[in-house]
């Protein structure tokens, strides 16, 4: 259900309109008003299906969020670029390349209300004949026949697996077809009886069992770049005539996938004419080449939101692929230096499509005068006046406006119509398709939205919850994380300090080549000491370890004695922490805990505001981290999970539980990035409620430091954010119930458990993907307990 019933007030945005026949047009719309002039042209108007361009994918999918809201999630598609780089060899996503797959075809054949695109998608080539690649259609009671369905799904890109995991992989076990679609969310499983589809389900990826049975399942391809018949044609032809490719062109012409392949694409197709940007067509045949505005129908609106901007973006592109090529033909030995280009010019965006194209500015272009402006404004910030939106509200009553409310979840919308309700504002709750949001008044619909916006002209004000909360929904992409190096040798560097096992602290020099005592020449490492140099063979390098302690260490003797008294303090200091730790936990198992009472209301709220689907896992994590601090003992258990499983959630449940008790919560980080980080997202979770989050790290100034630092002793704040700076002596709290250690790894000994020495009976939840091998033993003998993560969310990259 959406919120189409606000745009039938269209009929009165379409005298404002340009003239339906009109192939150009200059609009000048503000950002908050975008998303219901998107879905207004597209819904009423003129009825012009739209293609949105904007600048960046962030604005591709702000604005496909909130036209989603307007129009519904099936009205509205989104046109997706390669995440990678040209000429990288490696293959985009599988998802990606699908969801492109769905988004061309879905344009010939059940085309979406309003598609919307960054302008790197749309100047990026498109593989051969993509338009003809229709998706695998299955039901039950069809038949179908087994090796040319597997057959099929192979030539789309698919990859035969023992079981399936990741989208674009199939298994076979007798009968059975399982099938990971590209675009799909959940596995389909396939049961065969004889050539005739007995039976069609969803299956969990984690423990592979069949789930809910399907009615259709419809399987797009896996890859954009499919060896045809001209394709292995060109690949022929370039054997020749691009000799230093020879390798990936034999296995193009052999009609091979293999990983990367989709690099190639420039070389497999061609731009008719003299405007042709690359050699491609150099050679002989080949695919001709095309974007995605060429198979737009006539009777598509582009609308070019911000043409300088797009404009800049697209050069942008062409300008980093450029310096590429210029790197690489080098590399490679490319004759001539030049290599063909997966992205096209601005210029050639519109060049082959007769379809109607208008610009979105904010503001009027200077010089034009033909310029339909729309008048919208935003809601009026409410930071530190809470009582700001009720008093706008009331204005807008005054002046006989539809106001909708547009609530997250339906516990967000419960508690909006109780505020309205208290201030004297009657907003009750209203299905979003209700009779009643056509006449003047106040309602609240569940529907999220990013923003708000009053439309003077149609006497109509939407109010999204970010506008009363400042919360701020994120839509970009996680990003993976670097790799790390799999030994310091790798990038050990002359000048760093390096530690010998029986010397000590050394400075290394590099690495020598010399005969010691008239013996063959060898390969030795320079370590300086305080009395002189050691040359170490490379065949003990063993023998060093990376010196991982102050910045500017004093180096030792070799062979003296202050490094043997060195390793027999960190001996005897050793010892005293594990004689601590094992009082620590005694004492913890034996004192009584604080019992956290049941969920509240707010914490149903905060909870259905989550803008995801929670895994098995998660949900099982949050259900035991929940009941942990529901008994009267101390909490400590280790949430162990892969990054982005959803760890960060679970503490915000938990530390939610904690508030609501009156408890202050700590949340310890290893560094200030990650403080940051979580800040931002705990800031943005708790936005709606009486909850203060602060963050303590080193990027506080001395007065706000100590500001925070105050306000964390007064018990002022409820959530407290730092790195190692909440452990100093003179960080005090005033009512601790619930410390959160967050990647766990990088902490030392001492400093982890030095904030549980302030209280011993405080709650602990320990959230780690690679936990050190301590606390995994005491998980797994049962003094701290366990949750493991396994399955990843559907959309985790």
């Amino acid at each position: 259900m959406a919120l189409d019933r606000l745009l039938s007030s269209g009929r009165v945005l379409a005298p404002l309109l340009p003239p339906s026949g009109a192939r150009a047009a200059v609009l000048s719309v503000p950002d908050v008003a975008r998303p219901y002039v998107v879905a207004a042209l597209a819904n009423v108007g003129h009825g012009h299906p739209v293609v949105a361009v904007t600048p960046t994918q962030a604005d591709a999918e702000h604005l496909t969020h909130d036209v989603a809201a307007y129009l519904g999630r099936q009205a509205v598609a989104t046109f997706p670029a390669w995440e990678t780089l040209p000429f990288e060899r490696v293959s985009p996503g599988v998802e990606t390349m699908g969801r492109r797959l769905e988004t061309v075809w879905r344009l010939r054949h059940d085309p979406p209300k309003v598609l919307v695109a960054a302008v790197r998608a749309l100047v990026q080539r498109l593989g051969p004949h993509v338009e003809d690649a229709a998706p695998i259609l299955i039901r039950p009671g069809e038949r179908i026949d087994l090796d040319e369905l597997l057959a099929r799904l192979v030539r789309m890109g698919y990859r035969r697996e023992h079981q399936v995991e990741h989208r674009g992989e199939v298994a076979v076990r007798g009968s059975i077809v399982d099938v990971y679609p590209s675009t799909g969310e959940v596995p389909v499983r396939i049961d065969l009886w004889g050539d005739e589809v007995e039976r069609l389900t969803a299956i969990d990826v984690a423990d592979q069992r069949s789930k809910d049975d399907l009615v259709e399942a419809c399987i797009f391809g896996a890859r954009e770049l499919v060896p045809t018949d001209e394709v292995r044609a060109r690949a022929r032809e370039l054997i020749a005539a691009e000799p230093w490719g020879r390798e990936q062109w034999e296995r193009l012409s052999d009609g091979l996938a293999f990983e990367g392949m989709e690099s190639w694409l420039p070389w497999l197709t061609q731009e008719p004419g003299p405007e042709r940007p690359d050699r491609a067509g150099s050679a002989g045949s080949g695919v001709a080449q095309h974007v995605l505005p060429d198979l737009l129908p006539d009777d598509r609106l582009v609308l070019l939101f911000e043409p300088g901007r797009l404009r800049d973006r697209a050069a942008e592109v062409l300008d980093e692929e450029r310096a590429l090529a210029a790197s690489l033909a080098t590399t490679w030995g490319v004759p001539g230096g030049d290599l063909p280009r997966l992205h096209l010019s601005f210029e050639r965006l519109l060049a082959h499509t007769t379809a109607p194209a208008w610009t979105v500015t904010s503001v009027p272009t200077p010089g034009v005068t033909e310029v339909t402006a729309f008048h919208a404004t935003a809601w009026e910030p409410v930071a530190g006046d809470p009582d700001a939106v009720t008093r706008h509200v009331q204005r807008l009553l005054a002046d006989r406006y539809r106001i909708v409310v547009a609530a997250d979840g339906a516990g967000s919308a419960a508690r909006l119509a109780r505020s309205l309700a208290d201030a004297g504002i009657i907003a009750p709750l209203r299905l979003p398709d209700d009779p009643a949001l056509d006449v003047p008044g106040v309602n609240v619909v569940v529907e999220p939205l990013d923003r708000g916006v009053v439309l003077a002209d149609l006497k109509l004000a939407i109010l999204a919850e970010p506008d009363l909360t400042g919360r701020k929904r994120a839509h970009r992409k996680a990003r993976p994380r670097p790799r790390a190096t799999e030994g310091f040798f790798d990038s050990l560097e002359p000048g760093d300090h390096v530690v010998h096992h029986h010397h000590g602290v050394g400075r290394y020099k590099g690495m020598v080549r010399r005969a010691l005592m008239g013996g063959p020449e060898r390969d030795y490492l320079l370590i300086e000491y305080r009395d002189g140099s050691l040359h170490l063979p490379s065949d003990q390098i063993d023998l060093v370890r990376p010196y991982s302690g102050g910045e500017q260490p004093s180096l030792n003797r070799m062979g003296g004695t202050d490094w043997s008294k060195t390793k027999a303090r960190v001996r005897s200091a050793a010892k005293e922490i594990a004689q601590e730790l094992v009082v620590l936990y005694q004492r913890r198992l034996q004192s009584p805990g604080f019992a956290f009472s049941p969920d509240t209301p707010w914490q149903h709220e905060l909870e259905d505001a989550f803008g995801f689907t929670e895994t098995a896992d998660q949900l099982k994590a949050i259900v035991e981290v929940k009941a942990d601090m529901e008994e009267p003992r101390p909490m400590d258990r280790l949430v162990c999970g892969d990054v982005g499983f959803g760890k960060t959630e679970v503490a915000i449940r938990a530390a939610m539980k904690a508030v609501q008790d009156g408890k202050q919560v700590c949340i310890l980080v290893p560094t200030t990035l990650l403080a940051n980080q979580h800040h931002a997202t705990f800031s943005d979770r708790f936005a709606g409620f009486p909850v203060r989050v602060e963050v303590f790290s080193r990027f506080l100034t001395t007065a706000q430091a100590r500001k925070v630092q105050q306000a964390v002793a007064a018990g002022e704040v409820d959530i407290v954010i730092g790195t190692h700076k909440l452990l100093a002596k003179d960080v005090e709290f005033k009512d601790l119930g619930l410390l959160v250690i967050d990647e766990e790894q990088r902490f030392g000994v001492t400093s982890k458990e030095q904030i549980k020495q302030l209280r011993a009976n405080v709650d602990v939840l320990t959230l780690s993907a690679t936990p050190i091998p301590r606390t995994l033993e005491m998980s797994l003998t049962g003094i701290r307990d366990l949750t493991l993560l396994n399955t990843p969310p559907a959309e985790r990259k």
